[in-house]
């Protein structure tokens, strides 16, 4: 099994404690909300929302993908982190992963913004290659959520 990694960041004007809660607390109902298109709905199927939790997620009708099962490997709210990993779904792990693992922290800037650090690391079967253009395609929607999710909090302020 290899590994390829990538890392991308993306600036934003929402303090850093607020964007953290709605991308990473509040993901569950507010994303279906905001981005219907995207993510119908999410469904625990064990543990409580902390480390252990696997959620199964079920896109919408917008989406190449049906589902996919979700486990929450860490989650610091003091520091601003969290990682989880994708770890079933054919589709979306494109028949040539065994998992996706993603590092998310929200770091405050000097201005009362933040930046979303965000690190994906693909984990391949044996030798098997990924689709760079995939890659591409999901680093182009996490950007998309992540400005949507930004985009509501400057619309609601006391959201």
């Amino acid at each position: 099994m290899g590994a390829i990694t990538y890392d991308m960041e993306i600036p934003s004007s929402i303090p850093a404690a607020k964007m953290y809660k709605a991308v990473v607390l509040d993901s569950d109902t507010l994303i279906p909300k905001i981005l219907p298109q995207a993510i119908k709905n999410v469904e625990i199927l064990e543990g409580d929302g902390g480390v252990g939790t696997v959620k199964l997620i079920h896109f919408g009708e917008g989406s190449e993908y049906k589902s996919v099962k979700h486990r929450v490997d860490a989650i610091d709210t003091e520091n601003l982190t969290h990682s989880y990993s994708i770890i079933e779904g054919d589709d979306a792990l494109m028949g040539a992963l065994e998992s996706i693992t993603y590092h998310i922290k929200i770091v405050p800037t000097e201005d009362g913004g933040s930046i979303c650090k965000n690190r994906s690391i693909y984990h391949t079967k044996g030798d098997a290659e990924i689709n760079e253009e995939k890659i591409k395609e999901g680093k182009e929607r996490a950007m998309a959520m992540f400005k949507a999710i930004e985009a509501y909090l400057q619309a609601n302020p006391d959201a």
